[in-house]
C-alpha cells in the first residue's frame, strides 16, 4: 500500500520549513513521524523552532489553495491579521518576514 498523498505533501512541507529556517541560521527540528510526542510535546507539533532561547511549537498545514481571508497580499501588506468571533487574534506572515522579525525584532 502506498503512503497517503496528503501525508507525503505535509511531510515535504515540514522538511522544507525546517530547511528554509536553517538556511537563515534559525534552529528548527522536525518531529519524528510528525508527532510532537517524539520531542516531549503535544501530538500536533510538527516543527520546533528554537532561536536564541525562544521556543515556538509549530503545526504545519499544506492546502491546495488558501482562502483570501487567510493569505495576505504581500505586494501591499506585511501580514494578515485574522480572528474568529470570540476567538484569539492571529498574524499570518511570510516565512521571510517571520525570519526577519525573529532575527531583527522588526
Amino acid at each position: 500500500m502506498s503512503p497517503n498523498p496528503s501525508k507525503q505533501k505535509g511531510n515535504r512541507l515540514e522538511r522544507a520549513v525546517v530547511n528554509a529556517l536553517k538556511e537563515h541560521e534559525v534552529k528548527a527540528t522536525r518531529s519524528w513521524g510528525s508527532d510532537g510526542r517524539s520531542m516531549g510535546l503535544a501530538e500536533e507539533v510538527d516543527v520546533l523552532i528554537d532561536h536564541e532561547g525562544l521556543k515556538l511549537a509549530c503545526q504545519v498545514k499544506a492546502r491546495k489553495k488558501l482562502g483570501k481571508l487567510v493569505k495576505p497580499d504581500t505586494e501591499v501588506v506585511d501580514c494578515q491579521v485574522i480572528k474568529e468571533d470570540r476567538g484569539e487574534i492571529f498574524f499570518v506572515v511570510t516565512l521571510s518576514k517571520f525570519v526577519e522579525i525573529l532575527k531583527n525584532g522588526s
